[in-house]
């Protein structure tokens, strides 16, 4: 829920990104919820304000990182203070993986050492692939109840490791009855897991919208039915592609 009456400036970011202007309540109906939409419409704003709200790390962690060598972080403070979350923040468990700055929270496990590097799998995330150590990460860290936020998680996984994510995303959900997962994503196949519910930030306001109505599965969903029509009008001149219909 957005406090509006804490809000001091609504022309400033974060809250001049429509989608965060136009916010009151977002209900989570499902223990999965993805949130969709075109770049720069305030996703990972909103995602970011709520692990922050909740005391996680601002460059991804859980309560236990306290890092943020990012200063634009910082800017998103506004919001965050103006958010009341109904998630149950006595324990803190949880994990927020914010896929830009994830380097940065490798390096900072590498620094702390001893039992923090233990948890992590007993060596550096960095000698393992950028996929292999995200994975690493979702493996270790979310296989238990908490608040897990994921910020576009496709970014290091291959579209065989997307669907092995679902497969560890639907075992959490059937083992651990008070694990709620909110992830920010472009990727068709993790938008797919069943019974989801999916939050659109397009045409600027948040609203529930179906799997099929999401941009990025009729984006593939024609490129893999008519590829050649869709690169001819991509590459037309001037390009046909994206005019209105």
């Amino acid at each position: 829920m957005l406090l509006r009456e804490r809000v001091q400036d609504w022309d400033t970011y974060p809250f001049s990104v429509p989608a965060i202007r136009g916010l009151n309540e977002i209900i989570f109906q499902s223990r999965i919820c993805f949130i969709a939409g075109e770049n720069g419409t305030g996703k990972s704003t909103l995602l970011e304000a709520i692990a922050a709200h909740y005391g996680f790390g601002g460059e991804g962690g859980n309560r236990n990182f306290n890092r943020d060598t990012t200063p634009s972080n910082h800017s998103i403070d506004p919001l965050v203070k103006a958010l009341r979350l109904s998630f149950d923040r006595r324990t803190g468990a949880g994990f927020f993986l914010r896929a830009e700055s994830f380097f940065n929270t490798a390096t900072h496990i590498d620094d702390l050492g001893g039992p923090m590097s233990d948890s992590y799998g007993g060596r550096s995330l960095h000698t393992r692939s950028h996929g292999e150590t995200f994975f690493t990460l979702l493996d270790l860290k979310f296989r238990r109840n908490g608040l897990f936020l994921l910020d576009e998680p496709e970014a290091a996984l291959s579209p065989q490791r997307q669907l092995s994510f679902l497969v560890l995303i639907h075992d959490v959900l059937r083992k651990f009855r008070d694990a709620q997962f909110i992830v920010s994503t472009h990727s068709p196949v993790l938008l797919a897991y069943p019974e989801a519910q999916i939050l659109s930030f397009d045409e600027g306001i948040i609203h529930e919208v179906d799997y099929e109505q999401t941009g990025s599965f009729q984006v593939a969903h024609r490129f893999l039915n008519h590829r050649e029509q869709f690169l001819e009008e991509l590459f037309a001149d001037p390009p046909s592609l994206f005019e209105e219909k």
